[in-house]
């Protein structure tokens, strides 16, 4: 963040009132934590279950410079520049929207039900190979998140890449009024999240707020087969529309692709000769690198620039992350998200990959959270993708896998093979270690609320200790 005098700071949120003689000193980074706070920076103090302005004295202890300030002035402390504003987040935001004019990047949006994150990896990868990029961190992507990108951005940034996401109607259309971007992608329409939205029809509605600040002469990139997507676009648009998928009736597509345990490999319709290489597997991996390339694409990139990028871009923790657990068997840690659609395209990936002689593969899967009254049928379509001679072993984990475990004992599962779990984690890993052997190919894949990266610290203590 480049530093902001005070005085800026209160123009630039419309502030109530603000006459301390410290308005020509400088903030120069923005907390809402106040354990986080630094020499000379802005506390916000946001009201939630708890109020930020109680923590106001730890917040100046840190370094605190100046703060919003939202109640009665009488109660503001002294020591500190004290800005008052009728909403401390809507202050936030106001600064974020300031501090970006000011900066001045090109804005890329990313949203999507499933791949918005590793989509967002991969376009600030590619896009590095001719910009200073900065993106969005951990899960900083919603309206307290996004500003806090925003503000942490370098005054030399070129490109900034914002993951948006939501769980209800208009979250989205204000995560992008705000960052007005020049391009938005929408990675794919999955469930997440039906519980409050009702159909998959109003998740695409919802995740197509993304328009809503999309500048005029912007891009919209988007999977090209999602039928969803196609019947909510008008022909009033003025932004370039450009379809991924890996048909050639899409505007960027891919060929030749190639799977193995740790990597993706394929061609495109923009760069035939040019070979890429993901250091992930997974053609819904693939299909999120297309995001990235078209938009490498739109800011001039060639896929020859940006090939080496691509190949090593890293991806946020807890991610389609394979690592060698217990019993030396493989762990794909994928248990961070997870949505019906999600979930079959892994476990679809899995089923393709080459196992070494005698190695399982084995399912280790827990509830997909958010799905609403039709949850138990969202969880048994899981079934149409899981082969018993494929995956010899299969453990559920929680409540709502009840009815995933009732259609695969439909298809042939027995106790021998198929356990299930409601609420019993330490019998699930006990039960596991059990039956893991040398190269065995293991999947985790769970809504992070199930608790289950517990079980994927379980597997990889073991062997660093």
């Amino acid at each position: 963040m480049r530093p902001l005098k005070i005085n800026e700071i209160v123009k630039a949120v419309g502030a109530i009132d603000y006459s301390s003689a410290m308005r020509f000193d400088s903030v120069d980074s923005v907390a809402f934590d106040s354990r986080e706070n630094q020499e000379n920076g802005l506390f916000v103090p946001l009201q939630g279950i708890r109020d930020g302005h109680d923590f106001v004295d730890d917040a100046i202890a840190n370094g605190a410079k100046a703060t919003f300030w939202a109640k009665d002035l009488d109660q503001a402390p002294k020591n500190i520049g004290v800005i008052q504003v009728e909403d401390t987040l809507q202050a936030l935001q106001d600064l974020a929207q300031y501090y970006l004019a000011e900066i001045a990047p090109k804005v890329v949006a990313v949203t999507g039900s499933s791949g918005k994150t590793t989509t967002k990896d991969m376009t600030a990868a590619v896009l590095s190979a001719g910009f200073n990029v900065h993106k969005t961190e951990g899960n900083y992507n919603n309206e307290i998140g996004l500003p806090m990108t925003i503000l942490a951005m370098p005054e030399a940034t070129e490109v900034l890449v914002l993951e948006m996401g939501m769980s209800g109607r208009g979250e989205i259309d204000l995560l992008s009024r705000l960052a007005q971007p020049d391009v938005a992608i929408i990675t794919m329409i999955g469930e997440s999240h039906i519980e409050y939205l009702g159909s998959r029809k109003n998740i695409a509605k919802a995740k197509l707020e993304i328009l809503s600040g999309l500048k005029a002469d912007g891009t919209f990139i988007y999977p090209g087969e999602e039928d969803l997507i196609n019947q909510e676009l008008n022909n009033q648009m003025t932004q370039d529309l450009i379809s991924v998928g890996t048909s050639d009736t899409q505007n960027v597509y891919a060929m030749d692709i190639v799977l193995d345990q740790y990597h993706a490999g394929f061609t495109t319709n923009l760069s035939p000769t040019c070979h890429m290489d993901l250091p992930v597997t997974g053609a819904y991996n693939v299909q999120n690198a297309l995001y990235a390339l078209a938009t490498a694409y739109v800011f001039g990139l060639s896929m020859e620039q940006v090939q080496e990028k691509l190949a090593h871009f890293k991806l946020t923790a807890n991610r389609m992350e394979w690592f060698q657990g217990y019993n030396d068997a493989q762990i794909l840690n994928d248990a961070y998200n997870a949505n019906p659609s999600a979930m079959r395209a892994v476990i679809s990936n899995l089923a393709m990959l080459p196992s070494n002689d005698g190695a399982k593969k084995v399912l280790v899967l827990g509830d997909m959270l958010e799905l609403g009254e039709d949850s138990a049928t969202w969880h048994a379509s899981v079934a149409q993708d899981i082969d018993q001679e494929v995956f010899s072993e299969v453990f559920l984990f929680g409540p709502e896998m009840q009815a995933l475990e009732t259609a695969l004992s439909d298809k042939g599962y027995t106790s021998d093979n198929l356990h299930y779990f409601p609420d019993d984690k330490e019998a699930l890993i006990a039960t596991l270690k059990a039956v893991l052997a040398p190269q065995d190919l293991v999947l985790v894949k769970a809504s992070n609320g199930t608790g289950l990266l517990e079980l994927v610290d379980a597997l990889r203590l073991d062997i660093e200790k």
